[in-house]
Formats: C-alpha cells, sequence, structure tokens
C-alpha cells in the first residue's frame, strides 16, 4: 500500500477505534448501572468524562506504540487477536492505574465489562478491516492511473501485482521499455489521466532517464523506484536531506522518536530506582567489603551502541584477581564466543548470590543515566568477543545495551550464544516501547527467583 494512502488509512482506523472504545466504555458504564448489585454505581460528569478521556487516550497510546495500525491490513488472524487482547488488557490496567492515583472507587464489574467489549467490538472490526478498507476503497475510491517504465516482463509483472494486492483502484495506463519511454511518455501525461510513474528499471539505467524524471517533475507526476536491487534484507528505507542533497537511507535498526521517548523512560526508570534503592545498594557494598578484600565496584570496558567503549559497572561478585585467573579455567567454558562458567570458581560466597539474582548489575543504573546503556536492550558485550562475532551478530550493536533483554526471560544463562544472538536480533526487528515495557516486567520475577541463572 503507498504510502500517502496508508496514512489516510491509517486515520480512518485511528478514528474508528475511538468510536469503537467510546461505545465500548458508554455500553459498559450502562451495563454495569443497570445491574441490581448491593452497590449503586453513578459518575458525576467531570468524572466520567475524564474517565472516558483516559480511555480513549490509552487504548490509543498504547496501539500506536505497538505499531497496530501498520499490519491490520496484511496481518494474519492470529497477530490481530493478540495484539488486541494485549492493547485491552494494557488499557483497562491504565483505567486502574488513574483510578488508584485519582482515588475513585470504580466498581470492578465495570472494568470487566470495558475489558469485554472494547475486546469484542476492536476485535470483530479489525478481523474483517482487511475486508471493509478494500471494499470501500474499491467502490468509492477515485482510480489511480500508473504507467510502469522498466523491462516488460519485470514491470508488466509488478503492475499486476499493484493492481491485484492493492485496496485501492488502480490501473495501468501503460507499460513502457527505458527506450519507450525517453520518446513517448511526455505524449502519455498529455494525452491521459497519469497520477504516478513507477521505474522498474536496474540501477544502471537510472542516469540514462535524468530527464525523464525532469519530465515528470516538471509535470508534476509523482515517480517511484523499485529499489529491489540494493541487497539490503533487514533494513528500513527513507529519503532524507542534508542541505539540497537528497539522500536514500537505509536502516536495520530503529532510528525514530520513538527512541527519545526511550532515553526519557530510561533516566527516569535508573533515577527512580537509584533513590529506591540506595539504601539496598548500601548494604550490598558493606557486605561486598567485608567478606572479601578487594574494591565493592568491578569495572570493565564494555561495547555500547555502534561499538563505542564504555566503563561498565557492577558489583564485584568475584575474588580480586578474577581477570589473573580466567586462562586458568577457560577450559570449562561452555560458550562458543562469550565468557560463561556455570558454578565459577573464582565467585565469593556472597558473590554467587549477587549473580544468581542478578543484584550485581544493580550499578549499571549509573550506565543509564550516562546514556551508555538502556533499561532494555542487547547485553553489552566485551571487545574481545566482539572481535569473534560473524557478521550478522555486529547488527546487535546497533542498539542501545540494556540491563535486561529478550534472551533473559526466555531461558537466561540456559541458552546458547547463537539462540542469544538471534533473540537480540528478533528484538531488534520487532522493537517497540511495548515490547521494553514488557520485557522488563517478565525481567521481574526472574530476577526475584533467580530463574536460568548459573
Amino acid at each position: 500500500m503507498f504510502a500517502y494512502q496508508r496514512k489516510k488509512v491509517g486515520l480512518a482506523l485511528v478514528l474508528t477505534d475511538l468510536a469503537l472504545v467510546s461505545i465500548a466504555f458508554f455500553l459498559a458504564y450502562k451495563t454495569r448501572a443497570n445491574l441490581s448489585l448491593e452497590r449503586e454505581f453513578f459518575l458525576p460528569l467531570h468524572r466520567w468524562l475524564a474517565l472516558l478521556a483516559v480511555t480513549i487516550l490509552s487504548w490509543l497510546a498504547i496501539a500506536v506504540s505497538a505499531r497496530l495500525y501498520e499490519h491490520l491490513d496484511s496481518a494474519n488472524w492470529t497477530r490481530i487477536l493478540r495484539s488486541t487482547i494485549r492493547q485491552c488488557l494494557l488499557g483497562t490496567t491504565c483505567v486502574v492505574i488513574f483510578e488508584y492515583f485519582a482515588r475513585w472507587d470504580l466498581s470492578r464489574s465495570f472494568l470487566v465489562f470495558l475489558f469485554l467489549y472494547a475486546l469484542i467490538l476492536l476485535g470483530l472490526f479489525r478481523l474483517n478491516a482487511k475486508r471493509i478498507i478494500r471494499v470501500f476503497l474499491r467502490e468509492f475510491g477515485v482510480p489511480y492511473h500508473i504507467v510502469m517504465v522498466g523491462p516488460l516482463p519485470a514491470a508488466a509483472q509488478l503492475g499486476a501485482q499493484l493492481v491485484e494486492g492493492s485496496p485501492f483502484r488502480i490501473r495501468v495506463a501503460g507499460v513502457l521499455s527505458a527506450e519507450e519511454c525517453r520518446s513517448e511518455l511526455q505524449a502519455l501525461v498529455q494525452q491521459q489521466v497519469i497520477d504516478e510513474v513507477i521505474f522498474r528499471v536496474n540501477s544502471d539505467s537510472l542516469s540514462a532517464l535524468e530527464d525523464t524524471f525532469l519530465l515528470c517533475d516538471e509535470e508534476g507526476i509523482r515517480t517511484r523506484v523499485a529499489t529491489d536491487f540494493f541487497p539490503h534484507v533487514n533494513s528500513r528505507m527513507t529519503l532524507d536531506r542534508f542541505g539540497t542533497a537528497p539522500l536514500l537511507t537505509f536502516s536495520s535498526a530503529p532510528d525514530d522518536l520513538r527512541l527519545v521517548a526511550k532515553r526519557a523512560a530510561d533516566i527516569v526508570a535508573a533515577a527512580v530506582s537509584l533513590i529506591v534503592l540506595f539504601p539496598f545498594l548500601l548494604v550490598i557494598a558493606l557486605l561486598i567489603k567485608l567478606t572479601s578484600p578487594g574494591p565493592v565496584i568491578f569495572k570493565q570496558l564494555r561495547c555500547g551502541l555502534n561499538g563505542r567503549h564504555f566503563q561498565f559497572y557492577k558489583f564485584r561478585s568475584m575474588v580480586k584477581n578474577a581477570e589473573e585467573l580466567k586462562p586458568a579455567i577457560a577450559h570449562l567454558n561452555e560458550k562458543t564466543t562469550a565468557f560463561k562458567i556455570p558454578d565459577d570458581p573464582r565467585l565469593t560466597p556472597i558473590g554467587k548470590w549477587l549473580r544468581k539474582f542478578s543484584l550485581d548489575e544493580l550499578p549499571q543504573l549509573f550506565n543509564v543515566l550516562r546514556g551508555d546503556m538502556s533499561i532494555v536492550g542487547p547485553r553489552p558485550a566485551v571487545p574481545s568477543e566482539v572481535e569473534h562475532y560473524e557478521r550478522w551478530q555486529r547488527r546487535r550493536l546497533r542498539m542501545r545495551p540494556g540491563l535486561t533483554c529478550l534472551w533473559a526471560i526466555r531461558g537466561r544463562d540456559h541458552l546458547d550464544f547463537d539462540t542469544w544472538m538471534k533473540m537480540d536480533m528478533e528484538y531488534i526487528d520487532n522493537w517497540s516501547l511495548l515490547l521494553d515495557l514488557k520485557i522488563a516486567l517478565r525481567s521481574i520475577p526472574h530476577v526475584l527467583t533467580g530463574k536460568g541463572a548459573h
């Protein structure tokens, strides 16, 4: 689906969601108010409107954060249902949190009805959204006329795919080879309605079509170039400008404004955690100092965003000369690239427990505040490990490293190194603020129980 049309459809989906969530809220309120229960349920108008606004904004923020509107026209029904259930659960949770801080005593049955009505209405619409969008656009949309330019079999095939796969009323007004385009396109655009020209040509043919691009520019006709000759498997493509120079940009890691929100959340979470945990951190530091000689904090060079080196902090959990003893116990290592030994003999008595419950990682909250790390992201590697990475594994360096990560909640130390790397790639490819929140929340019980740690 073309980007401009996708934005219009996305806006329509947002407005539909707002209407359906409002209906669900109204139905939930009426259902609970009409129930003959011991306690009467009633909200004054100002509270009713405030709660409705919180409900709508919560559902919308969750959907946008999860990029839910981007795949409604292509996702299968299981993915749509999962995302809708997750949205309704988190939306209801937001309403509960608002109720707690506002000190309102809402009915539990109202919250249950809100969840159920929202799930039913949104689920039914989204499961049929693709069909509804297609019917609406084909019946009421204005035909969109395109000209395909390129080798005839390939260009004609791409045009057929656009007509068949798009919900819009696309009409192929002509299929021209590169040679025909230079001589016939000007007459074609003057004789027919042409909204867009799509070039499906090889990279070495683009320079020869400079006059054609200029013609389309002067005529005000939108042009597109199929870029499948670029071998970017994982990258998202955007067009940027540096001064007056246009730049075609390929990015295989997140690089949008959501990262600003992620950084803001990291600062708040790290600052609050350090304040709340400060007495606990002092107790751990004192225990380390009393039970083994050496510094309280262990410092090590690690690789951060895009391979930048930074000083990494941990509570010391091993003997003072642990790095010097490493070659002598290297044969015990169970990983192919990373250095991990179960029941490492260098661990101090208290260090074993610090490792099991990840308490040794708490000083990394200072790394998060400094910007070296994030709360959630691939774990930071030591430079010697990065030197042995395969090329595909280096892409994990394109995301700021984190305190916890996807593989930390799916097996932790019991997973092999390649599985770690693949899960880091999965995290990068599917990253969202909602995924970060999910990983952070699921990490808490793993840390408290020591699950998966050697």
